[in-house]
């Protein structure tokens, strides 16, 4: 697809400076998705429900925040940037809310959940009010339809590399410093190994972000609802925003398995971080490739493409009941191509509705947009591993607390491979129902120029409350 550049390229160091704000994203979005479960049920001895909804719950309050972070966003006047401020304040409370989670009492279980749930509760919050204006950034950093995709395409290999840092490295400590001490001083330590990294994605994200242009129109007048309401009326979004969720909660579901399918079927400790670097791993070669695919064939057909590899993948998972290590491996090589372009396409994609909507309407909207898709990850990926506790629970898994040698039902195992495997892929071909429907691209193309690169001050042709 051709495009007509509206607006002074970004330099290389901006694109790179703003791709570090995926380090906090990234090992976020991973880590308590990987790790929060079973230090609930394994360490704390949290029955595995009660722990579902415990992870549940302080990210499903994003639900509610993220929009109005957004909003809040949307009017800041700082002279830093209308975003950037955010990424700053917010980014350091991450860090240390984050590190607290896993510093609390071990015992008694009460007392230990409720700690978890409170410090999870502060850093989700913490966590949305970066995410929504770094998101928000891309829609007015440039007003070019595949610049946004360079631009993603930067953010989702350092995304890789955060997934790969946190996600192999996390259980590592945990495991390295457990053995040497004991499991509750392994996620200690972790929490602020953990901690360290996010504070150095925000940090890097606000500095590298500060000779950014911003091409923002006018903030959108009117009430919350308001703007809930005719953000809601995009199409384009809703069926976006459907797929992503549904992908989110696939992939939340698999994130919170793999610990599970490491330590009960591949019957490894070490093959949680083999299975991270499986995953991630080739992300890091094939995303450059999916911005290829973009330019020649459009960003949602790239999508599809990317989201019937993830399908694959999910079903590939099935071998790991046979407790076959290198054939899981592969499978998880196939899940990392997949989800590679699962992340490229709809990043790229939103800040192009949000960016439509300004320029149609001569208001920006754009926090709004980016808080309500980032509380729909928030709540898919949140939702992931409660429904894979669920699964748990049905299988009949049985909890302990750190010390306590257990033995799996039969029925524990099949649950295991079914919530990373099957669950995951139903989820995630479901979602393609939603993408069939998004039209945004063909708009753009049929009519030879794109309609997000259009003059963001041109007289509206809707009436904004």
């Amino acid at each position: 697809m051709d495009s007509a550049p509206s607006s002074t390229p970004l330099s290389s160091a901006t694109g790179r400076g703003y791709a570090l704000g995926s380090v906090a994203t990234g090992t976020f979005a991973t880590v308590p998705g990987l790790l929060l479960l079973p230090y609930l049920t394994d360490t704390l001895g949290v029955a595995a429900g009660i722990a579902g909804l415990m992870v549940l719950l302080p990210k499903a309050w994003d639900v509610v925040l993220n929009p109005i972070a957004g909003r809040i966003s949307d009017r800041s006047t700082s002279s830093r940037g209308r975003r950037r401020p955010f990424l700053l304040r917010a980014g350091v409370l991450l860090a240390v809310t984050f590190a607290l989670i896993f510093a609390g009492p071990a015992e008694p279980t009460w007392l230990a959940g409720t700690w978890v749930v409170v410090l999870f509760l502060a850093c989700a919050s913490a966590y949305a009010f970066f995410q929504v204006p770094y998101v928000a950034m891309p829609a007015e950093m440039t007003l070019d339809y595949d610049e946004r995709t360079r631009l993603m395409t930067w953010r989702v290999v350092v995304l890789a590399l955060a997934i790969l840092l946190s996600g192999a490295t996390a259980p590592l400590v945990v495991d390295v410093v457990g053995d040497a001490s004991s499991e509750t001083t392994g996620y200690r330590v972790m929490g602020a190994y953990i901690g360290v990294i996010l504070l150095l994605g925000a940090l890097g994200a606000y500095r590298g972000t500060r000779d950014a242009p911003d091409h923002g129109v006018a903030t959108a007048g009117g009430s919350m609802r308001d703007q809930l309401r005719l953000v809601a009326q995009s199409p384009d979004f809703r069926h976006l925003l459907t797929t992503f969720v549904l992908q989110a909660l696939g992939i939340g579901a698999m994130l919170a398995g793999v610990a599970y399918v490491a330590d009960h079927l591949l019957d490894s400790g070490s093959a949680t971080t083999l299975l991270f670097v499986a995953f991630v791993g080739p992300a890091l070669l094939v995303t450059p490739l999916w911005e290829r695919v973009a330019a020649r064939r459009g960003k949602r057909y790239g999508y599809t493409a990317a989201t019937g590899i993830l399908v694959l993948g999910a079903l590939g998972l099935l071998v790991a009941s046979t407790g076959q290590a290198l054939a899981a491996y592969a499978a998880a090589a196939v899940v990392g191509i997949g989800y590679a372009g699962a992340q490229v396409f709809p990043m790229a994609m939103i800040p192009d509705v949000a960016a439509d909507h300004a320029a149609r309407t001569g208001a920006n909207r754009i926090g709004v947009f980016t808080g309500v898709w980032t509380a729909g990850e928030t709540l898919g990926l949140a939702l992931g591993p409660g429904l894979f506790a669920a699964v748990l629970s049905l299988g009949g898994y049985v909890s302990s607390r750190e010390g306590e040698d257990v033995t799996q039902p039969d029925s524990a195992l099949d649950a295991i491979v079914v919530g990373v495997s099957v669950v995951p892929a139903l989820l995630i071909m479901v979602s393609l129902l939603s993408l069939r429907r998004y039209r945004l691209d063909e708009r753009l193309h049929r009519n030879g120029a794109h309609d997000a690169d259009a003059d963001p001050t041109a007289t509206p042709q809707e009436p904004t409350p």
